[in-house]
């Protein structure tokens, strides 16, 4: 009998899972992939839409051509998630059912949390907020540009720092950076701290040398827009002419209202198959919560997704076709680290090694800038499809 693969999600995770689905299982087995947006886009090349060195239209694609691939394609809202029938009821009120379940619905962003955030600044980590720091960017001729994580723990850790590295090295390039204070203020006490002291310290020398201004352990509170003026949790006060953000998260209502997550707010997983308590419902990417030795959850990253849904997969199709021989998720991860100017830096290494992650720092070049260029067209040509860029 053919069987049904669910698939809640379509971003790094939610594709690799169903690529990889496709591909391994017998064509009378249908993968159906469900997600709110029409068009798919590679989170990592946002960095370089802020800057200018892609347009929207060289980092999105339409999901309706994973049709081309034997994936179907269903444009909908998830509304309500049953995971011990494997059963989503999406917005139009349709019902789909599945064999397995496979949530990818990431992180949700909430910066009306903090008031007066969304209005003071522009999202880091959306399509219309990269825009919009591009276009600030593009007429900006001096004063104080702040990059700001507004909690402790989110997405793409390294993000924010590239962020304001790119920000330091485009106004350079446009003759404003003697006129311009770039400061990055974090919630959390260094930069990606799961990874360890060496690469934390590491980062923070890379974003100093720059002579950005670092302040750690600074919680926003409030952001005031017509004074252009932020303040936080210690006291500290903080003026503006641009603001940078990365906006808390927190998971999407549908799983919370599953009773999906626990304590964290997250979906727990066993952190070597993905599998969440019940039969035959996995959970990878960012709406998941692994624990380390350290204290510290698993970082929510692209490359540790994209690993999760192929070990997802391919135990699926080793269960389903009897062939081949199950795999561990093992928490290796690795991330290119733009400096800006071409050039870029790759920290790789193990996150599930105790009592600490075990991760090494490759210093800033070309090579890994090209690097992360190569990776990005190998998604689009094994994703969908091919694509050009200027």
């Amino acid at each position: 009998m053919s069987k049904t693969v669910l698939v809640l999600g379509a971003g790094i995770g939610g594709i690799v899972a169903a690529e990889t689905l496709r591909r391994r299982l017998p064509r009378t087995d249908r993968v159906i992939v469900i997600d709110q947006a029409e068009q798919h886009f590679f989170p990592p090349s946002l960095l370089w839409l802020m800057v200018g060195e892609r347009s929207v239209g060289n980092i999105t694609r339409p999901l309706d051509r994973l049709a081309a691939r034997g994936v179907e394609f269903v444009h909908a809202t998830v509304k309500r998630i049953d995971p011990v029938r494997r059963e989503v009821e999406l917005d139009g009120g349709a019902t789909l059912r599945g064999d397995a379940l496979i949530i990818a619905l990431g992180a949700e962003y909430a910066p009306d949390t903090i008031p007066g955030l969304s209005e003071a600044g522009h999202c880091i980590y959306t399509l219309a907020g990269a825009t919009a720091i591009h276009e600030s960017l593009a007429q900006f001729s001096g004063g104080r540009i702040v990059v700001l994580t507004a909690t402790p723990q989110y997405k793409c850790p390294a993000a924010p720092y590239e962020a304001a590295m790119l920000v330091d090295a485009f106004c350079r390039n446009k003759g404003v950076r003697g006129q311009t204070r770039i400061d990055l203020y974090a919630a959390e006490a260094g930069p990606m701290l799961t990874a360890g002291p060496a690469i934390s310290a590491a980062m923070r020398g890379m974003v100093e040398q720059r002579d950005i201004a670092y302040h750690p352990e600074h919680q926003i509170k409030t952001a005031d827009t017509q004074a252009r003026r932020l303040a936080f949790a210690n006291g500290a006060e903080a003026a503006f002419d641009l603001l940078f953000y990365v906006p808390p998260h927190k998971a999407p209502s549908v799983v919370k209202e599953a009773n999906l997550v626990n304590e964290s707010g997250w979906i727990p997983v066993d952190r070597n198959t993905l599998q969440t308590q019940y039969e035959n419902v996995f959970a990878i990417g960012d709406v998941t919560t692994i624990p380390l030795k350290m204290g510290r959850p698993l970082p929510k990253a692209g490359v540790l997704a994209h690993g999760q849904a192929e070990v997802v997969a391919h135990n699926l199709a080793c269960a389903w076709t009897g062939k081949g021989t199950p795999r561990r998720f093992g928490g290796e991860g690795s991330c290119f680290i733009e400096i800006g100017d071409g050039r870029a830096a790759m920290g790789s290494g193990n996150f599930f090694a105790e009592p600490l992650p075990q991760m090494n720092m490759r210093q800033p070049s070309r090579i890994w800038h090209i690097g992360k260029v190569l990776y990005e067209k190998f998604w689009w040509s094994i994703v969908i499809f091919t694509v050009n860029f200027h």
